[in-house]
């Protein structure tokens, strides 16, 4: 799926859809090694995220595919949720990766993929969730932010990797963003 160019995200199309009722709400499921390839090129096409190696995705939609979740419309991937609970922390769950392909930004889909996770049978128990942000990214900023609100959380900040210790200058600081108390389905 090739992206319009900035500025011409398919407004004519969310215009029609809007006086249409509205996009087709995406179907949010439990990813298959099959959709590694597929969740490969989401992330391609979503800049200035890291782009992992397609092994990479491939073990997230097979090993960690139950804190993982795929959103489609129409049979095209839309978005994707890469998280896992933390081995020294198995109550909080460690965010790794959230995309939304181009036509379907603007809808609220990060958001409702992050409350998705919240639901999964392998979020049972979780009273936490984590990630790590930039300083520059505002999106991710208020993403999180907006998800603590939302679930009525603390949210914490604290550096987690240093531009120079940890990335040997060729990446900005991320920050750890830590949102707490959380509820899940369990609760």
């Amino acid at each position: 799926m090739n992206a319009p160019p900035e500025g011409e995200t398919g407004e004519a199309d969310k215009r029609v859809a809007q006086a249409f009722g509205g996009p087709r709400q995406p179907v949010f499921r439990v990813p298959a090694a099959e959709d590694g390839v597929r969740v490969s090129r989401l992330i391609a096409g979503s800049p200035p995220l890291d782009t992992n190696s397609a092994y990479c995705n491939l073990l997230q939609c097979s090993d960690f595919a139950g804190t993982c979740v795929l959103a489609e419309r129409e049979g095209e991937v839309v978005g994707w949720l890469s998280a896992y609970r933390r081995p020294a922390d198995p109550e909080c769950l460690f965010v790794w990766q959230v995309a939304v392909a181009a036509d379907a930004r603007g809808e609220g889909l990060a958001g409702k993929m992050l409350d998705e996770l919240l639901v999964r049978p392998a979020a049972a128990g979780a009273n936490a969730l984590a990630t790590t942000i930039t300083a520059a990214n505002a999106a991710s900023w208020r993403l999180f932010e907006t998800f603590a609100r939302r679930h009525g959380a603390s949210i914490d900040r604290s550096l987690r990797f240093d531009r120079e210790a940890h990335f040997a200058g060729a990446h900005d600081s991320e920050w750890e963003v830590r949102i707490a108390p959380l509820h899940t389905h369990s609760d």
